[in-house]
């Protein structure tokens, strides 16, 4: 069988550039330490990769939300832990009130610890965060919320602001938390409070008389404190959850980065002794070409 000249050439030329491209490409693989540079380097490996990219940034992003959710939350759980700390004061001045030994000037001098008390459930009430957004006003946070009204009748003075509706983050695939809160309960509270306040500024105050206004007061501060005791379980149970939610991202993370360090980390021993190959190779087809190339008919005859 004849080999034109022009076609041994040819396919010598293509042998020794495959050779060539890949040595290349082993060559660029171990510079940067990925066995994949390319698609075409491992089809089915480069898109298991792509999967795992995918879902590194998926719980990439429900942690960043973890992250400013419980930030959130915390600070949910302070200001309202602080409220039930003030309401705990109201509850023992009311008690104190309720005992009907004391004189009107006993009464009065509590008058003045309960308005200071008033205020700062009031003012923990409308906190705002660092955006200027009112923590409890629901989702209408760009609303006070608890509202007071100077104008308006005794004991219809304080009014929710805001609404009841929550703002939910997604923490999972399928999985979201509530980040908001409401007070819609405490106006009622403030506006009984205020009802006795305004009893207890009375010059001719009585005290059997204001007994009464006293124990309503009570009632009104237990439902309310009750109100605010639950919301505090409600945030420390959704810590709870996010933080499990957070354990388990992390968890499912390094595992992807493991996957994905064994689908595209190379192998270098293995490179090597692929290069070592291709380096032979390729200087065994160079020598034979060379030799090959110096052969003419007059060498047979």
């Amino acid at each position: 069988m004849r080999i034109a000249s022009s076609q041994y050439h040819s396919t010598m030329s293509n042998i020794l550039q495959d050779n060539n491209g890949k040595l290349a490409s082993l060559l660029q693989q171990m510079s940067s330490a990925n066995r994949l540079n390319v698609p075409s380097d491992d089809p089915i490996a480069s898109i298991r990769l792509l999967r795992l990219e995918r879902e590194e940034a998926a719980l990439g992003q429900y942690r960043d939300n973890i992250t400013a959710l419980s930030t959130r939350l915390s600070l949910n759980e302070s200001h309202l832990d602080s409220m039930s700390n003030d309401m705990l004061q109201v509850r023992d001045l009311l008690v104190w009130a309720a005992d009907g030994s004391n004189t009107a000037a006993d009464l009065k001098a509590m008058g003045a610890s309960l308005k200071s008390l008033r205020d700062s459930l009031l003012y923990a009430a409308n906190t705002r965060d660092q955006e200027g957004r009112y923590l409890f006003s629901g989702t209408a946070n760009d609303q006070v919320a608890i509202v007071y009204a100077d104008n308006q009748p005794l004991g219809s003075r304080y009014a929710f602001g805001g609404n009841t509706e929550s703002i939910s983050v997604v923490i999972g695939h399928g999985v979201s938390q509530v980040s908001n809160a409401n007070l819609q309960q405490l106006p009622e509270m403030l506006n009984q409070l205020d009802t006795l306040l305004a009893r207890l500024d009375e010059p001719d105050l009585s005290v059997p008389d204001v007994g009464a206004v006293v124990r309503d007061t009570l009632d009104k501060l237990d439902a309310a404190h009750q109100m605010i005791g639950s919301k505090i379980a409600e945030q420390g149970g959704a810590q709870n959850i996010i933080k499990m939610m957070a354990d388990n991202h992390g968890n499912v993370s390094l595992s992807n980065q493991q996957s994905a360090g064994e689908l595209g980390r190379l192998d270098y021993a293995e490179a090597m002794i692929s290069m070592n190959t291709y380096m032979l190779a390729l200087q065994a087809s160079q020598k034979a070409y060379g030799k090959v190339s110096q052969l003419t008919l007059f060498n047979v005859i």
